[in-house]
């Protein structure tokens, strides 16, 4: 696998950086666990607002699959963008009965001094 590197490129999608694809795979699996609060706090996370983790909950289940963790493959199409102070990122979620599906979790990543920090936004199909 070919390293992929973090750029501030405010004019092209670009490929989730390795750096942070750990991250994310802990965020999907809490998810894919049903903890929407993120109460096993997946490295390099902000608190999760009750608020959000309703919501993601709802749309999960109305979505009726069964969320899994992240494979491999879901660096091929994920992606994120450079905001000038942050980065957009959609990660394609996978589901137990169709693989890729519709859904997508929706975060920013934000530089701190020593790593980064992923809050998460949304789960919804954009």
């Amino acid at each position: 696998m070919n390293e992929v590197v973090v750029v501030k490129d405010e004019d092209n999608e670009l490929p989730i950086p390795t750096i942070w694809r750990p991250i994310f795979k802990e965020i999907v699996s809490a998810l894919a666990q049903k903890d929407y609060l993120l109460k096993s706090k997946p490295r390099f996370t902000s608190p999760m607002s009750q608020e959000t983790a309703d919501y993601i909950s709802e749309y999960i289940e109305d979505y009726g699959e069964t969320l899994i963790d992240l494979p491999d493959k879901t660096w091929d199409s994920s992606t994120c963008l450079w905001m000038g102070s942050k980065w957009e990122v959609l990660i394609d979620l996978w589901t137990d009965g169709e693989g890729r599906s519709d859904l997508a979790l929706k975060a920013e990543v934000e530089e701190s001094e020593t790593n980064y920090l992923v809050t998460v936004e949304m789960v919804y199909v954009p």
